[in-house]
């Protein structure tokens, strides 16, 4: 396939002519929600089947005309938040979307009050089939809904509360300049590339890179400690007057899934540490030190680790891709065309990665900090996983466009396990397919069980919070807390990592989303295996759930593919996976 010229976003489809173009824009999806108000307030439980359809496209168009302007702000702020341009885009941006979702809420609170016997005949209706799952998850929450004053009110106070205060984190977290030295020479990195040496073989330098990195945030640890004491309470008030009775249940009725089933995730979860500490021992036998540390896990085997360029990196995922489905490595060709991927670390970009899915008609953005190293090409096959489901889910409308969040990472984690199986295949060096063994184990370990170590810390924070405000020294021992229990006996925690917490965005962003991971690389797990056993005939029933989108709830999305996630037995059956992946990395060794 063609090279990519360009490794940075091409915006130009989002971008506005010039500033004013870009607050005009902002205007009129405002102008238009008002409009939308005065003809709609008050009027929504009398309306037919047929006008409530109308109603709904007409609000489905309103969010279709405020994207584009929104998202482009969010973009160019990921890009650069040290960008005065793009903090005053992403600043009015925010101001405006809080406005609009003011201007809008009657409608949700209208179709909340809807009656029960009125919703049941307008479920018949042909005129409203495709959006019934949407107009029952609105009405999910009417229970915990307050007046439409009380709720714009709620709304308005976000602006100076946690919105103010997610912005912060961002602002700092991606403001931070790290000079460490090597060789003797003193060298500025940003935070992803000091992160990217937890994969180097120089086991003093992982320690070195992760304690400065870490250090940083402590030097900032008022400011941290500030904005996780503010975000939890104001998520406590809420809900005290909302009336949830615990922190999670906000997240987990959005998610359509039942205290009880998620409480089970975590127990069945928590059961399993004892694998990972048993991988933990067996790495560090093969690494050649008595006990890891932290800073060890994801240590390369031997002192040369492979360096993977970026086309390198593309080629291989792509190729994972035609053994699977020929349509779907079309996708991904077509996505890394050029102009929607930004790929290398710099200074005031946004760490991590990421997929952006705007809308069906806008083709999906990818934020990556490509450093080379074996995580990274995992981490392109996952965001371009992301993007495959966002292009396929396209077939829905707007308000079906998005996965519940259960499902989100269906996709990308399943193309990672492609691009695992495929690296394993080709692979006749035992010592290299030993490195690819541990890398998938590592990650499986990482986005399930420590993912409910990043749930359990969460839930204890808010739930401390409620009682008082925290000090940034208890805030420190619940996370070792937390992360002692799976680590047990057979991994140290470096000094430092006491403020591992304090750079995970997750719990600043979106409140107990980390257990998400953990659901989706269960069912992914599972179906996986379905792969394994039917070949080309699980194909149509991994299609659906992908093109579903946000349609369906988890459970019936899952069902698509024969899968019945209320049983106990499917998030053990998981883990079952990972031990055997465990016997046969001890097999190799």
């Amino acid at each position: 396939m063609s090279r990519i010229d360009n490794t940075k976003w091409d915006l130009s489809e989002l971008a506005p002519e010039s500033e004013t173009d870009f607050t005009n824009k902002l205007n009129e999806t405002v102008n238009a929600a008002k409009e939308f108000g005065l003809k709609y307030r008050g009027r929504i439980s009398s309306l037919s089947a047929d006008e409530l359809h109308t109603a709904i496209v007409e609000y489905e168009q309103l969010q279709t005309n405020a994207l584009k302007p929104q998202y482009y702000a969010h973009l160019v702020f990921a890009e650069d938040s040290t960008s005065k341009s793009a903090r005053k885009l992403s600043q009015e941006a925010a101001e405006t979307g809080n406005l609009l979702t003011r201007e809008l809420l009657f409608f949700d609170i209208e179709v909340m009050a809807i009656p029960d016997s009125q919703f049941e005949f307008l479920k018949k209706a042909p005129s409203l089939v495709n959006y019934c799952h949407y107009i029952a998850s609105i009405r999910k929450y009417q229970p915990y809904t307050l007046e439409e004053r009380e709720e714009q009110l709620l709304k308005l106070k976000d602006l100076t509360g946690c919105t103010a205060f997610t912005r912060l984190f961002d602002e700092l977290s991606a403001s931070f300049k790290f000079s460490m030295e090597i060789d003797g020479k003193a060298q500025e990195f940003s935070g992803e590339e000091l992160l990217g040496y937890l994969h180097h073989p120089d086991r003093e330098l992982r320690e070195r890179a992760f304690t400065i990195f870490l250090d940083k945030h402590c030097e900032q640890s008022l400011v941290y400690s500030t904005i996780f004491n503010t975000i939890a309470l104001d998520h406590a008030k809420e809900m005290e007057l909302r009336g949830y009775s615990h922190p999670m249940q906000p997240t987990n009725i959005g998610n359509e899934l039942p205290d009880e089933a998620v409480e089970n995730l975590m127990r069945v979860s928590e059961a399993n540490y004892p694998a990972a500490q048993e991988y933990f021992r067996l790495k560090a036998s093969l690494l050649g030190v008595d006990k890891l540390k932290n800073t060890d896990i994801y240590a390369p085997l031997g002192e040369s680790p492979k360096k993977y360029s970026f086309d390198e990196a593309r080629d291989l995922v792509v190729e994972a891709y035609s053994g699977f489905n020929q349509e779907y490595r079309a996708i991904i060709e077509a996505l890394l065309s050029g102009g929607r991927v930004d790929v290398y670390p710099r200074v005031g970009k946004s760490g991590g990665a990421f997929c952006m899915g705007i809308s069906p008609d806008i083709k999906p953005y990818i934020l990556l900090n490509h450093t080379e190293n074996l995580r990274d090409v995992a981490t392109l096959a996952h965001e371009l996983g992301h993007a495959l489901h966002f292009t396929l889910s396209g077939k829905q409308n707007l308000i079906n466009y998005h996965a519940p969040l259960p499902l989100a990472e269906t996709a990308s984690v399943f193309s990672e396990i492609l691009l695992t199986r495929l690296m394993l295949d080709a692979e006749s060096d035992p010592k290299v397919k030993i490195a690819l063994l541990c890398a998938k184990i590592e990650d499986i370990i990482a986005t399930t069980l420590r993912q409910v170590v990043l749930t359990r810390f969460e839930q204890k924070l808010h739930l401390e919070r409620s009682a008082g405000l925290l000090s940034d020294a208890r805030i420190c021992e619940l996370w070792l807390e937390e992360n002692g229990k799976l680590f047990g006996n057979s991994v140290d925690m470096i000094d430092a990592y006491r403020w591992g917490w304090s750079y995970i965005s997750h719990f600043i962003h979106t409140r107990f989303y980390c257990y998400s991971y953990t659901f989706a690389e269960l069912l992914v797990l599972a179906l996986y295996r379905q792969y394994q056993l039917k070949g080309a005939e699980f194909l149509p029933g991994y299609d659906a759930i992908l093109t579903s989108g946000g349609s369906l709830s988890p459970a019936d999305t899952a069902a698509l593919a024969g899968i019945d996630i209320t049983e106990p037995e499917f998030w053990q059956s998981g883990y079952d996976i990972l031990a055997g992946l465990v016997v046969e990395l001890k097999g190799l060794v």
